[in-house]
């Protein structure tokens, strides 16, 4: 890959102090961005941790969906939270929580494939690749089900 296929841009404006407020922006990304108020900041936009997070779960959700895609398993909807802590002694920790809902009638064999697509698409998204390697913890607890009112 060339290094230019790889490369993604973003502007930060910044307007005044602690109490003030910014945005970023890139291509379809356009965020207000505030200090949090436990910092001395209003609070009044997105913080860097919520942006790690967004970063890592649209990762694994759409590295999620190219998977299923390929074993040939159709999502009839997917669904996901997911959260981020920092333990006293500094670790990050993320938990992905999707919830994916197959067709009426889907077979068992193909549950149990959705479900190890869980754990593949963990290991193949970039964004926590990256942040496994800096030493964040993640985790996946995935529910498959089948049938429209599964969820």
């Amino acid at each position: 890959m060339n290094m230019d296929q790889s490369k993604t841009s973003i502007s930060t404006v910044w307007n005044g102090d602690r109490s003030g407020q910014g945005t970023i922006e890139s291509g379809s990304l356009n965020a207000p961005i505030a200090i949090p108020q436990a910092f001395g900041g209003t609070g009044a936009g997105t913080e860097p941790k919520e942006l790690l997070l967004a970063s890592a779960s649209a990762c694994f959700t759409m590295t999620l969906v190219g998977l299923l895609e390929a074993r040939k398993l159709p999502a009839a909807r997917l669904a996901m939270n997911s959260e981020v802590s920092i333990s006293p002694e500094g670790i990050m920790k993320m938990i992905h929580r999707p919830e994916l809902v197959l067709p009426d009638g889907t077979p068992d064999e193909s549950m149990q494939l959705a479900e190890r697509t869980f754990e593949a698409a963990d290991r193949q998204c970039s964004v926590g690749n990256l942040l496994k390697k800096a030493g964040v913890e993640i985790g996946i607890e995935g529910r498959v089900s089948a049938g429209a009112g599964a969820l």
